[in-house]
C-alpha cells in the first residue's frame, strides 16, 4: 500500500494510526501542503480532491480518512477499530464525526489560509478563530465521554477504536495552537492512554519521513 500524507495533516495522522494499530506495512508518499504540492502533477492527477490522505491498495484508490479507516477495518479486521454491536459502532462513529465534521473543517489549512488571504484576518484573529472552535468542540466530546459508561480507558471501552484515531490528531493540533485543554479532563485522560501505545507514537507527526521542526 502507498499512503500519500503530510506530517501535519490531522486527517493523514488518523490513517497512520489505523495502519499502525493493525500492523500494516505501507510506503509513505509525502505531499507538502504548505508548498501546494497537492495541486501539482502527478498527485493532482490521482486525487480529484487535491487533499491528503490518499491510500492506494493495489488497483484501488481511496480518499477521505474515515472511509479509508473503515475500509482497512473490513479488509484487515483484527484488531477491530469498530465495535461488533450496532449501538457501539454508532457511538464510535458519532464521536469520530463530532471531531471530523464539527471541529476539523473549521480549522484546517484551507480555511485558515482563506481567513488570512481573502478576508484579511490578522494572525491573532486567525488563532482566536482556531482556538474557539477547537475548545468549544472538544467540550462537546468531553461531555459525551464523561457521561457515558461505555467510555473506558479509551473513547469506547478498553481498546482503541476509530474514535481514538480521530481524537488524538485533534489534540496534537490543539496543543500546537496553545488551545485551552484543562476543561476536558476525560478527553485528555483518553489522549494520554492512546499515547502510551506504541502505535500512536509511531504514527505521530515527528515520526514521519517528511517531518519538519
Amino acid at each position: 500500500m502507498d499512503l500519500y500524507s503530510y506530517f501535519r495533516s490531522s486527517a493523514s495522522f488518523r490513517v497512520r494510526i489505523a495502519l499502525a494499530l493493525k500492523g500494516l506495512p505501507y510506503d509513505y508518499r509525502g505531499v507538502h501542503l504548505v508548498r501546494n504540492e497537492q495541486l501539482d502533477a502527478p498527485y493532482a492527477e490521482i486525487s480529484p480532491q487535491r487533499l491528503v490522505p490518499l491510500l492506494q491498495d493495489g488497483d484501488a484508490t481511496l480518499t477521505q480518512s474515515l472511509a479509508i479507516i473503515e475500509y482497512l477495518d473490513e479488509v484487515h479486521p483484527e484488531p477491530a477499530l469498530l465495535p461488533r454491536d450496532p449501538l457501539g459502532r454508532a457511538r464510535v462513529r458519532s464521536l469520530a464525526l463530532d471531531i471530523a465534521c464539527e471541529i476539523h473543517p473549521l480549522n484546517n489549512l484551507r480555511v485558515l489560509r482563506y481567513l488570512v488571504k481573502e478576508l484579511g484576518a490578522s494572525e491573532d484573529a486567525k488563532n482566536a478563530w482556531y482556538r474557539h472552535w477547537v475548545e468549544s468542540g472538544l467540550e462537546v466530546v468531553e461531555r459525551r465521554l464523561a457521561a457515558d459508561a461505555a467510555t473506558g480507558a479509551f473513547c469506547h471501552g478498553d481498546t482503541p477504536t476509530l474514535a481514538d484515531c480521530v481524537l488524538v490528531p485533534q489534540i496534537f493540533n490543539a496543543q500546537r495552537f496553545h488551545c485551552r485543554l484543562d476543561h476536558v479532563p476525560t478527553v485528555m485522560r483518553v489522549f494520554e492512554a492512546c499515547m502510551a501505545r506504541p502505535a500512536f507514537q509511531a504514527a505521530q507527526p515527528s515520526s514521519c519521513p517528511d517531518a519538519e521542526a
